[in-house]
C-alpha cells in the first residue's frame, strides 16, 4: 500500500481523513484510483489536459515529483505520497 497524505482543503473529499492507504503503480495511477474512492479529487490535483494543476506540489518520500517523472513517476509498496496545495501571498 502507498500511504497517501490528504491536506486539509481536500479532506472534505476523503471524510475528514488525513492518510488514506491505496494502490498504484505511478502518481498517475495513485491519482485514478484516489479519484475512484474519492470523486472529484482528480480535478483538483490535474488540469484539463490532465498535467498536475501548477498550484499543487506532490512528494513522494519527501521528494517533488517534477523532479523525477512527473506522473510517471513510480511507486512502490510502502512509499508516501504527500499532496501539498502552493501557498501566495504577499
Amino acid at each position: 500500500m502507498i500511504k497517501v497524505r490528504i491536506p486539509t482543503p481536500l479532506r472534505r473529499l476523503t471524510g475528514g481523513q488525513g492518510e488514506v492507504d491505496l494502490e498504484g503503480e505511478s502518481i498517475a495511477a495513485l491519482i485514478n484510483t484516489l479519484e475512484l474512492q474519492f470523486p472529484g479529487m482528480k480535478e483538483r490535483l490535474c488540469d484539463e489536459k490532465g498535467a498536475v494543476r501548477r498550484f499543487v506540489n506532490i512528494y513522494v518520500n519527501e521528494e517533488d515529483i517534477r523532479f523525477h517523472q512527473g506522473l510517471e513517476t513510480p511507486l512502490t509498496e510502502g512509499d508516501e505520497v504527500s499532496i501539498i496545495p502552493a501557498i501566495a501571498g504577499g
